[in-house]
């Protein structure tokens, strides 16, 4: 084959090839919350689901929702909201460390599969309850946590961790307690 041919072959491949990067770039960002960088909710669930199926005995699903959000955002302003997030995407992150995998499953709610989970419930709680320094000011912050260990229930299934995580916060938030203590 002759130069002009190689290069007129070659020409369509590197184009292919430059388009499938930039398409998988692409689908790597949309799994991801642009503000906090942790995973969306698309790109939580097959990671979170595969997790729970390797180590059922091991693993917890946790929800969290930061308590008293909106009054944040209505005094301090949304900027302000936005650095509470990004602190508490940065200290779920930290918390799950290598073992676990963290999300923002939208607006103040994040969602985490980790091993070993009720044993570090303590160290999380108290990361979650640090304020957050913004401009001068330290910001309240606190969370509601949920906690489903996938052992408990009758068959490992993410959608019912989720759902009862999701019971266990919703009952911590009613009773005024911002974590259980498990």
């Amino acid at each position: 084959m002759d130069l002009p041919t190689a290069f007129a072959a070659a020409v369509p491949l590197i184009g292919w090839t430059t388009h499938s990067a930039w398409l998988n770039r692409r689908l790597a960002t949309a799994r991801r919350d642009p503000l906090t960088g942790l995973h969306t909710r698309d790109g939580f669930t097959a990671r979170a689901h595969r997790l729970t199926q390797r180590c059922p005995d091991r693993a917890s699903v946790l929800l969290i929702d930061l308590d008293d959000f909106k009054a944040t955002n209505d005094t301090y302003g949304h900027a302000a909201g936005d650095v509470v997030l990004t602190a508490t995407a940065g200290r779920l992150s930290a918390w799950c460390g290598r073992t676990g995998i963290a999300a923002r499953l939208g607006g103040d709610e994040f969602a985490v599969v980790a091993l070993d989970a009720p044993a570090r419930l303590s160290e999380l709680r108290a990361a979650l309850n640090q304020p957050v320094p913004y401009a001068g000011l330290t910001l309240p912050a606190s969370a509601s946590v949920g906690i489903c260990r996938v052992a408990e229930l009758p068959v490992v299934s993410l959608t019912d961790a989720l759902s009862s995580a999701d019971r266990d916060m919703y009952a911590h938030k009613r009773d005024g307690r911002t974590t259980r203590r498990r």
